[in-house]
Parts: structure tokens; sequence; C-alpha cells
């Protein structure tokens, strides 16, 4: 089966969104405000009329439009925290040609009003000085604005990476379990066909229903504890033709409980490793018991195998059932505590606990 991801929709790198709605209104808002403020100021000169409105409208107007071409230049051109010299000293020389342009047409719209032209003109070093402000303040708050936005796109570009990532490794882990127990069964299947047929019959048969539950269930993250014994009994079933009567199984599960969450095909290496050394390293019949109960928000269950000391081989197995099941937690949830093993008098004990969606 191939494995089919699809990417979410990733965003440029380049901010092309234009400001919220929300922010135009504010700049408005604030370069009518200053019109308020500059019309009070000049009121306080003693110049009165229509005189002072056009000053005010006018002198705003350019600055909001000089601003909206810094803002315009940075969607296209983001600088670093590092590079901040860059946006004073282009908002500096913004707003003195602004101001340059507010003379000549101030100069246009008030002809022959002498006095109040005089006025304008000795008034220059401080209207650049509040331009700079005004435009500096836009050119600081778009700026604010798109780097903060290209940092979150940039942190969810990398969320959907790790979570690719994560998922790709799962479905590798889940894939690889198959041909594990897939060879083991074929292997027993090819010693059965001549000696016992009927056998090896009703063992192909166990083994396309067990397939055919896995496809059936391949696309699903967690499913129901009930859901997974039956697929484990299953599997029982298969590995009682392999082993006759020295496999013996006892699954205890309260009705409280089957409809918890668990991993899909979580328990089937944990209980074919207590296969492997409970009856590899016992004499005689072996009982495999696996138990499920709730505690604290956890589904545990746990898989008991005999085992004798003396007999154990440490070269059997390559210990990756276990580790896959550690692997897999970890990548689901995130902690390394979630699988334990301990032994108690002649009994191997593989606990593992599955934290339940909220």
């Amino acid at each position: 089966m191939e494995l089919s991801i699809h990417p979410p929709l990733l965003t440029s790198t380049r901010t092309d969104a234009m400001p919220s709605f929300k922010i135009i209104l504010l700049y408005l808002g604030w370069g009518l405000l200053w019109a308020v403020v500059q019309t009070l100021v000049l009121y306080q000169f003693g110049f009165r009329g229509q005189t002072v409105v056009i000053d005010a409208v006018l002198t705003n107007v350019l600055l909001l439009g000089s601003g909206y071409v810094m803002a315009t230049a940075l969607r296209y051109y983001q600088l670093e925290p590092k590079q901040i010299a860059y946006l004073l000293g282009w908002s500096a020389g913004l707003a003195s040609f602004t101001v340059w342009l507010y003379l000549m047409g101030i100069d246009w719209l008030l002809d022959g009003q002498e006095e109040y032209l005089a006025f304008v003109h000795q008034s220059y070093p401080v209207r650049v000085a509040f331009a700079w402000l005004m435009i500096l303040f836009i050119v600081l708050q778009n700026w604010l604005w798109y780097y903060t936005k290209e940092k979150q796109q940039a942190e969810d570009r990398k969320t959907a990476t790790e979570k690719m990532a994560r998922e790709a490794e799962l479905f590798t882990l889940r894939q690889q379990l198959q041909p594990h127990f897939l060879f083991n069964s074929l292997n027993s299947i090819s010693a059965l066909v001549r000696t016992k047929p009927d056998l090896a019959k009703q063992m192909v048969q166990q083994l396309s229903d067990f397939l055919r539950g896995t496809l059936r269930k391949d696309g699903q993250m967690l499913i129901p504890l009930s859901d997974e014994l039956h697929h484990l009994q299953i599997y029982l079933e298969i590995e009682k033709v392999r082993f006759g009567h020295r496999l013996q199984t006892q699954v205890e599960c309260p009705e409280e409980c089957k409809d918890l969450q668990l991993p899909y095909l979580l328990l089937q290496p944990i209980v074919e490793n207590a296969i492997k050394f409970g009856l590899y390293d016992t004499l005689g019949d072996t009982l495999i018991k696996i138990t499920a109960h709730c505690e604290d928000g956890l589904l545990v269950v746990s898989t008991e195998n005999p085992f004798e000391a003396s007999l154990l081989s440490p070269k059997q197995g390559t210990g990756f059932g276990l580790d896959s099941v550690r692997r897999r937690l970890y990548l689901l949830f995130g902690r390394l505590d979630l699988v334990s093993t301990q032994q108690h008098e002649g009994t191997y004990i593989t606990t593992v606990k599955i934290p339940q969606p909220l």
C-alpha cells in the first residue's frame, strides 16, 4: 500500500496580504486625530478659518500617503530586527521629501497669504521632525505586523512539516509489523501444508481475515479497545494453530473499558513478544494473560507470560516489538513513560498506558 500524505497548503514566505481593514481604519483615525490636534495648535498661534484646515488636511494626507508607500515596500522587503537603522534612515528621508511636497502645495493653495506662508517656512524644522515621527510610527506598525505574520507562517510551516514526518514514521512502524507477523505465519503454513493440510487451510483463512481487517482500519489512528481485542483474537487463533495445545490465552476486559481508544495494532507486537519468550523459554503449556482496566484517564493494558530465567536466551529476537510500541506512543503522546516491564515470580509483565482524548 502506498503512503499518501497530503500536506496542507502552505503560505508563501513573502507576506502578500494587505493589512487588515481594522488597521487601515486605525491609520485613518490616527490621521484624523492629528489633523484635529494640528488645527488646535494653529489656533493657539492665532490663525483661524479655512487656512488652518487646509494646512492640517494637506499635511496629514501627505503623511498618510508616505506611510502607505513605506508600508507597501515592507510587503515585499522584510527587514530583520538588526536592520532597524534602515527604517530610521528611510523614514527620515521620506519625511524630508514629504515636507518639501507640503511646502510646494501650501504655497500654491495659499498663494497671497504672506503672513501664514512665512510662519509655515519658519516652522520647517518642526514639521520635518513631526513628519518623521508620524511616518516612523506608521512604518514600525506595518513592519511589526508583517514581521509577526511571517514568523507565524514560518512556525505553521515547521509544525506542518513535523506533523507530516511524525505521521510518516508512524505509518512506517505500523507497516513494519505486518510483514514481521506475515512471514512467521507463512512459514507455519508451509510447514503444515504436507502434514496437516486442514490446519494449513484454516490458518490461511484466519490470516486472510486478519489482513482484511488490517486494511479496513489502516487509515485510523485510534480505534476502540473492543475492535483491537477482536483483531487480537484472530491473531491468537492463528498462533494456536502454530503452537497447538501449548498456547493458552486469557483476556480480561471490563465493559466500561471496551470503548476506550488506543492505537491500532498496538497490542499485537506485545502479545507476539509474550508468546515468543513464553513458549521458547519455558517447558510445557504456556498461559498468556491480557488484562485491561481504567486508571486516572488512562487505558492500562497488561500482558503476562511465564518465563524461566535459566532458559532465557539473550540473543532471541531483536526487540523490535516493544521498541516500536514505545516509539509509536511517544510520537502520538510525547511521553516516554507509557511502556513498562517487570519480572515477578517467574512471570514477565508488559504494561502499556494509553492517555484518552478529552
